[in-house]
């Protein structure tokens, strides 16, 4: 009888292990086919929102702003999600099968760093998601059309906001460990699969632990990386016991520093980094400069069109070949290359400039947060306050010395591909110009000429056309240094005397250039006015500003501008203005060309235009005459209608304008229309 129970207990507990095994692969099973299956829910889902929901927004009149980067990172989320199904699928195993579990860990496995890469953004990026979502709920019609589109596209879901799907991602990766664990335990430490599926869920254990780091230093990042424009008010507001203390202890330690009474903490590597981080920075930002520079000269020369001048020479090809090549480059190839320029090069380091931003802030955020943490890294025992202190200096230490050698390698590599983008346009600039000027070739002079021949007719060109410009440039300076001390016009004259009588001849100066004021009490004159010196400093005592009268107002001049005035000491008797009797008319010219027709006489007598006193011209613009010099008179006026200046003709062609007061008509006799000769 003993035996015989026995042998039914024995059996009875056969029985129940068996039963117990049949369970625990009842549950292994479920807890598989439920991982497999919330994950095709899951991807199918991700999928609703990124392509249906998505477009049908985007259809709005007019679509919701941010909306793109709401969805930010999740195409890469779905993309690991889609691998991993897909390697289970291409096995053709059910999960029924023993090799299932090893497929399923195999594929988790080997999918682990591309699921944390894409897991890593998306949540790094979903604070922005809830912020932008929070943005629509502000405006009741636009978040009232949001909700009506969201339950059109999806109405087996009944979801009422974009989070109850954006959220999913943030869900999923944290129920793997769940999911995994699960079925390790209900999985028999005796089967084939069991070390595989335990180092899979303590794989997505780490992997969720890094996520969750990464998140933290993002968040770290974030909030010190950004640039704050505050003004005074500001500033004082935020000021409080707490900060004030703050920076004091700041500034204290850094005293300390500077002093040599504590040692400075040093990281070589992080100062190696700094370093180069700074110079890259510098040549960044010079680039940038130099590029702007030079497309600002660039649109200076595309805005000078001297193709569209007409330079009177028609018929010659010469001329015809310039106008059709500048029209060419200014048109099409300079411009196209300005554009290329600004696509590739210039778009591309304003992008990199604004990149260096959020670097270079948090390099000097963590020089402060390093002040702080040396306050407290020497005590045995933390506070809260001090232990989040501590913590914080080191993230952000731990995130610069692993992503900012990753930026400067990156901004490296960018800069080394832009300089030979800038390399390639100009290449292609120069292939350009070279095409057109060779369909041009033939009709352009000396183009027979062999290669050593043209250069050197070429540099004797250019040396003698930069004579010429030195010739047309001593000749402005000297028009623009003409000495000041001229015969006056009558209206001068009148003022002379005006200043003359009131404060005496010693007191008269004469302005040797245009002065702008710039100040209170300034005065604005013109070279050559003349104007009485009252006081030789300011209310101030600055000597360099004269208190002077110009016969109607009074203020300060700068006196480097101002030269005393001597009269001449032949001063030219008044004489009429030039007025010539009635029938008689002059040519009116408004140019100083060659061209001209001889004075035409309506009556009689005749009369002959003389210069009455000497004149020495200033300019170009004037011409020198002598007494008793006849002169043609081709306009009674200048080109502003001023009568006190007369355009004339004097002996050898020269044409220029002379004082109206300077000319006197005499009578030469009588004789028939045509036969009056002005001059010999």
């Amino acid at each position: 009888m003993l035996a015989e129970e026995a042998k039914e207990a024995k059996k009875k507990s056969e029985e129940e292990e068996a039963a117990a095994k049949e369970r625990a692969a009842q549950r292994q099973l479920l807890a598989i086919e439920e991982l497999v299956q919330s994950e095709r829910n899951y991807l199918r889902l991700l999928q609703v929102s990124t392509v249906t929901i998505r477009s049908n927004l985007q259809k709005l009149q007019p679509p919701p702003a941010n909306l793109d980067s709401m969805f930010l990172y999740i195409e890469d989320v779905i993309g690991v999600s889609t691998r991993l199904l897909s390697l289970l699928d291409q096995k053709q195993i059910q999960p029924g099968d023993p090799l299932y579990l090893e497929t399923l860990c195999d594929s988790f496995l080997s999918l682990s760093s591309d699921i944390e890469a894409a897991y890593n953004e998306y949540l790094a990026n979903y604070n922005n998601v809830t912020e932008v979502e929070n943005s629509y709920k502000q405006k009741e019609a636009l978040w009232n059309e949001i909700v009506r589109v969201i339950k059109t596209s999806a109405p087996e879901v009944n979801a009422t906001s974009l989070s109850f799907f954006l959220v999913m991602p943030v869900q999923r990766i944290a129920r793997y460990p769940l999911l995994l664990q699960t079925i390790q335990k209900h999985t028999d430490s005796a089967h084939p699969a069991y070390a595989l599926l335990e180092q899979t869920a303590h794989t997505s254990i780490a992997l969720n632990c890094r996520i969750n780091e990464y998140k933290r230093f993002r968040e770290v990042a974030d909030k010190y990386k950004k640039t704050e424009t505050l003004t005074i008010k500001d500033k004082i507001n935020r000021l409080n016991t707490h900060s004030i203390a703050k920076k004091t202890a700041r500034l204290s330690q850094h005293i300390k520093h500077e002093t040599g009474i504590t040692p400075k903490l040093v990281d070589e590597e992080f100062d190696a980094l700094e370093g180069f981080f700074y110079v890259l920075e510098h040549g960044i930002l010079e680039l940038l400069e130099n590029v702007e520079t030079y497309l600002h000269h660039l649109q200076g020369f595309l805005a000078c069109k001297t193709e569209e001048f007409d330079l009177d020479m028609d018929g010659e090809k010469a001329p015809i070949c310039y106008k059709e090549i500048t029209t060419a480059l200014r048109q099409w190839i300079l411009p196209t290359f300005e554009k290329r320029m600004r696509m590739l090069i210039h778009k591309p380091l304003c992008a990199l400039r604004d990149l260096l931003v959020g670097p270079r802030n948090l390099i000097r955020k963590r020089l402060d947060k390093l002040l702080d943490y040396e306050v407290i890294c020497d005590k045995s025992s933390l506070t809260y306050e001090e232990q989040a202190v501590a913590n914080t200096y080191r993230t952000m230490n731990t995130l610069l010395l692993n992503e900012l050698p990753q930026f400067n390698g990156l901004a490296l590599q960018m800069i080394w591909s832009m300089l030979g983008t800038f390399s390639c346009l100009h290449k292609d600039l120069a292939s350009d110009m070279e095409q057109l000027f060779q369909s041009f070739a033939q009709q352009l002079p000396h183009s027979a000429l062999d290669p050593s021949a043209f250069w050197r007719w070429a540099e004797s060109a250019v040396l003698e056309g930069a004579k010429k410009l030195e010739t047309l440039c001593r000749s402005v300076e000297d028009t623009l240094n003409a000495p000041v001390v001229q015969p006056l016009s009558p209206s001068s004259q009148h003022r002379l005397k005006q200043l003359t009588d009131k404060h005496g001849s010693g007191k008269i100066y004469q302005v040797i250039g245009a002065v702008v004021g710039s100040r209170d009490l300034d005065l604005n004159l013109a070279k050559g006015e003349l104007v009485a010196v009252i006081s030789e400093a300011d209310t101030r005592g600055d000597k360099r500003r004269w208190l002077v009268d110009t016969g109607g107002r009074r203020g300060y001049a700068p006196s480097s501008k101002l030269l005393r005035y001597h009269q001449p000491a032949e001063d030219p008797p008044p004489s009429p203005h030039l007025t010539l009797p009635e029938g008689v008319t002059g040519i009116r010219r408004h140019s100083y060309t060659p061209e001209g027709r001889p004075l035409t006489v309506m009556s009689q007598p005749c009369f002959q235009v003389f210069a009455a006193y000497d004149f020495k011209a200033r300019g170009n613009h004037e011409v020198s005459v002598q007494a008793g010099e006849p002169v043609r008179v081709l306009e009674r006026h200048d080109k502003r209608g001023n009568p006190e200046w007369s355009l004339v003709e004097a002996r050898g062609g020269h044409r220029g304008y002379v004082p109206s007061n300077y000319l006197t008509i005499m009578p030469l006799g009588t004789g028939p229309p045509g036969t009056f000769k002005p001059y010999c």
